[in-house]
């Protein structure tokens, strides 16, 4: 992890930051995923939880389609971690649509 975040790129999608790394060990799937909530924003345990539920599913959904296709082709395998950044929590609608979003930007 430590590398994923000192050598890794990274951007910023609306309410997420996701940082990925290239990874050139083998490893199981096309993807190692980390999701994180703030525990300075979101003091109680039961919002954090949430938040990190919505990005899973939201993960869960659209990942072979948009992820695991793309990165399968190309034959690579990454590590990701999705940091959510946003103020407030999101309906899973908006987290659905920019975590949809978010996935070409690996292209």
């Amino acid at each position: 992890m430590d590398k994923l975040f000192h050598n890794g790129s990274s951007f910023l999608c609306y309410p997420f930051r996701v940082s990925w790394l290239v990874n050139p060990e083998p490893q199981p799937y096309p993807a190692q995923i980390l999701f994180s909530v703030p525990k300075k924003r979101y003091k109680h345990a039961v919002d954090r939880n949430l938040v990190k539920r919505l990005m899973r599913e939201a993960y869960r959904l659209h990942k072979q389609q948009h992820l695991y296709d793309i990165l399968q082709q190309a034959d690579k395998k990454i590590i990701i971690s999705v940091g959510y950044v946003g103020k407030q929590i999101e309906p899973y609608l908006f987290i659905e649509k920019n975590a949809e979003d978010a996935c070409p930007a690996f292209r």
